[in-house]
């Protein structure tokens, strides 16, 4: 397999120094993350309870099974949850079933994570003012976050964004727009949902490696994160303190990370690694074997110059919060970026326990951080994560 020749676009040599981009200092007051909640089907597998089943959907009778089998041992997943019991899946049939399953269940676990993560946050629906939401395993219109604001109670005048098409680095890239969001308005209160059901995409019938890599990775799930602007901290939401909302009770502590920098990077004639082929069966998933590669040989460059502009290094980092892309992802960044035996370990432990969830693992760890210990204040931490395109996306966090 050949891997992509990257032509990076230098400086203009006579562009004078002073116009090199070097962001100012960042407020001490930037967004700060509330809460994060995440919500899982309670159609849970172990590993191996899964093979045989997925090699039924995949491949023809008398198939040889030998390459199913490796990929589902080398996958580094002991458990995930599915949208459905798995014995409904032969019973699908085409992608408008499928996509009707992924809105059904969709609604339900957003609805669950969104009002977990208001709860624990302080908030109620009406305080919010800003719903980011991401989703690339179904499509419908209205949105999945349009039928969730009248069904939940937010304000008919919440500003909503959805996106599709950014994939495993949306929940990232979705943490970097409401962070520009709340930068233009700090006293906002925006949310971050996304919601992947990837079992829902198994392509019957497909027996490519990609299809039996995805079947062995990917695990389904919802995620809600919600974040709050600088002025917005100790602030009593009985008073309108949030904005325009009009929630009923004090905001939790502000005990989350500020979101301190963010930082997006395209890697030009790499489009075709990564994302899906989509027909009449629906998504049919492309995952180009070149894309560790890709990773070692970019991802550390790019990553060591953002950190540089905010005077840091990788030695810096005391929490990595890493999309757990899968265990020869995780082996490339741990690489190219020189990291501890350890420094990774949320990642594959998500990894181990719900699999792969597209854009909702990023917010599956940094829940898993909150939850088992917060880091000590004054700690820096990077969530990153890549996606089609291919790109890569970077969050440079402070507790």
């Amino acid at each position: 397999m050949r891997v992509p020749v990257l032509v990076e676009h230098a400086p203009s040599p006579s562009a004078p120094a002073s116009v090199a981009r070097r962001p100012p200092p960042p407020s001490a007051a930037g967004p700060r993350i509330a809460a994060v909640r995440c919500a899982l089907p309670p159609h849970r597998y172990a590993q191996h309870e899964l093979t045989g089943p997925i090699g039924d959907l995949c491949l023809s009778p008398g198939a040889d099974r030998a390459l199913l089998h490796r990929v589902h041992a080398s996958a580094g997943v002991r458990t995930r949850h599915l949208a459905l019991p798995i014995e409904r899946y032969a019973r699908l049939g085409d992608f408008g079933r499928s996509n009707g399953a992924w809105l059904e269940t969709g609604l339900e676990l957003g609805e669950e994570a969104l009002s977990g993560a208001l709860r624990e946050a302080g908030l109620t629906p009406a305080d919010v003012d800003l719903l980011v939401f991401a989703s690339i395993t179904g499509v419908s219109a209205p949105s999945l976050d349009a039928r969730l604001a009248g069904r939940m109670g937010l304000r008919p005048d919440v500003k909503r964004l959805p996106l599709f098409g950014l994939g495993c680095v949306a929940g990232a890239a979705g943490l970097a727009r409401v962070h520009d969001h709340l930068r233009g308005h700090p006293e906002d209160t925006a949310v971050l949902l996304t919601v992947e059901l990837c079992s829902l995409t198994l392509q019957r019938g497909d027996a490519s490696r990609a299809n039996l890599v995805a079947g062995a990775l990917f695990g389904d799930g919802a995620a809600a994160l919600v974040a709050r602007g600088g002025n917005t901290d100790g602030v009593n939401t009985d008073d309108g303190g949030s904005g325009s909302g009009s929630g009923s009770g004090t905001v939790a502590s502000a005990s989350g990370p500020r979101v301190v920098a963010t930082r997006s990077h395209l890697y030009p004639g790499t489009e075709g690694l990564l994302g899906w082929e989509i027909g009449a069966a629906g998504f049919r998933v492309v995952i180009d074997a070149g894309v560790p590669d890709i990773v070692r040989g970019h991802l550390g460059r790019h990553l060591r110059a953002f950190l540089a502009e905010h005077e840091l290094t990788v030695d810096d980092i005391g929490t990595w919060i890493c999309h757990p892309g899968g265990p020869r992802i995780l082996s490339a960044v741990s690489e190219t970026l020189g990291l501890s035996e350890d420094a990774l370990d949320r990642s594959r432990r998500s990894l181990a326990a719900v699999g792969n969830m597209s854009s909702v693992s990023v917010l599956h760890i940094l829940e898993d951080v909150r939850v088992r210990r917060a880091p000590e204040p004054g700690t820096w931490g990077l969530l990153l994560a890549m996606g089609p395109g291919f790109c890569s996306e970077l969050v440079l966090l402070r507790w």
